[in-house]
């Protein structure tokens, strides 16, 4: 386990409107006195509960999203924060484009024009690997190295001077999150990489991504994945409410559930040796995904197996399956 022991943000249960007045309650802490300090005319607090008004529910679905900040006493401290509530308009299909959409467009994976490319082909979400730069500064990008330069070890101004196939600078977490921020069809599947530089540079990783997500108000668009699992666990320590799901396939669901994790994203390997732990992830209503699916073989296999997330490198190719034999549960 990590030795840090930060204390978490304060968060909502839930950032997104599904035709229910009810949005959620407030998590991470204890709160006394919590009151709507803006937007009060579409948002109240009740039964310990936001909760969007008549007018509120109106204008969620006209504008797409709202905005409201709340005061409230967590811990015996005063706060306020802005949460930003999204009316639920992501696309229900099982195609998540693996580093974004990039091989058919012929761009660079992990680009900002993969994620373009990804939301103009309505994936449903679009995957992308944080790194930490020597100073801090998170970065978008596969490998830990970068131009032959290991990331961790230099600062981004060191490495902003080179660019990426399709003539890109390395981009910032913060660049592609404002970026897949501006539309609400596609979610954004954040990979926290591992890192050898120890569990408190780990910690910190996770703490400074979590951090990042809550300043943007990013909240309804983010799943978490990782191969680190206590990375996982430091996101949940900070977020209660986060989606985070598991990478590297050593744990059954059941090991996953009574630690917090809300899902499973493992190799397609690891479900056909275990087809039980599909059953068992649906029964405990877990995030089920799998990687890295480009053969049309086995896409077919994880359609026929009705899972709602199939990373893949080659999301037209899972467009035109799903398209012509859609067997997923909406």
């Amino acid at each position: 386990m990590f030795a840090t022991a930060q204390t978490g943000l304060s968060g909502l249960s839930n950032y997104i409107y599904n035709g229910k007045a009810v949005i959620g309650e407030l998590v991470n802490g204890s709160y006394e006195k919590v009151q709507v300090h803006t937007a009060r005319d579409l948002f109240s607090w009740k039964n310990n509960l936001l909760q969007l008004t008549t007018k509120g529910q109106q204008e969620i679905q006209r504008r797409k999203e709202l905005s409201v900040t709340l005061k409230f006493v967590r811990n015996g401290k005063n706060e306020q924060k802005q949460f930003r509530i999204l009316n639920d308009a992501f696309h229900r299909n099982p195609v998540i484009a693996h580093r974004g959409a990039w091989k058919r467009l012929a761009t660079a994976e992990n680009s900002l024009a993969s994620l373009a490319e990804a939301i103009r082909l309505n994936c449903a979400g679009t995957e992308f690997d944080v790194h930490f730069t020597k100073d801090d500064s998170l970065v978008i990008n596969h490998d830990a190295d970068f131009k032959g330069k290991a990331i961790e070890e230099h600062t981004f101004a060191a490495l902003a001077n080179e660019r990426l196939a399709n003539g890109e600078s390395l981009p910032t977490l913060r660049a592609y999150l404002e970026a897949g921020m501006q539309q609400y069809g596609t979610r954004l599947i954040v990979e926290i990489k591992p890192t050898d530089k120890g569990p408190e540079r780990a910690a910190l990783r996770a703490r400074k991504t979590v951090e990042l997500i809550h300043n943007l108000g990013a909240q309804a668009w983010v799943n978490y994945i990782s191969f680190d699992y206590e990375i996982l666990l430091e996101v949940k320590k900070m977020d209660p409410a986060a989606k985070v799901q598991y990478l590297s396939g050593t744990k059954s669901p059941d090991e996953l559930i009574r630690d917090g994790i809300t899902g499973l994203d493992y190799h397609y390997s690891v479900f056909e040796n275990h087809e039980d732990w599909i059953a068992m992830a649906k029964k405990n209503q877990q995030v089920l995904n799998v990687w890295t699916v480009n053969d049309e073989k086995k896409i077919r296999y994880f359609l026929l197996h009705q899972f709602p997330m199939i990373t893949t490198n080659e999301p037209e190719l899972l467009f035109e399956l799903f398209k012509a034999s859609p067997s997923v549960s909406q």
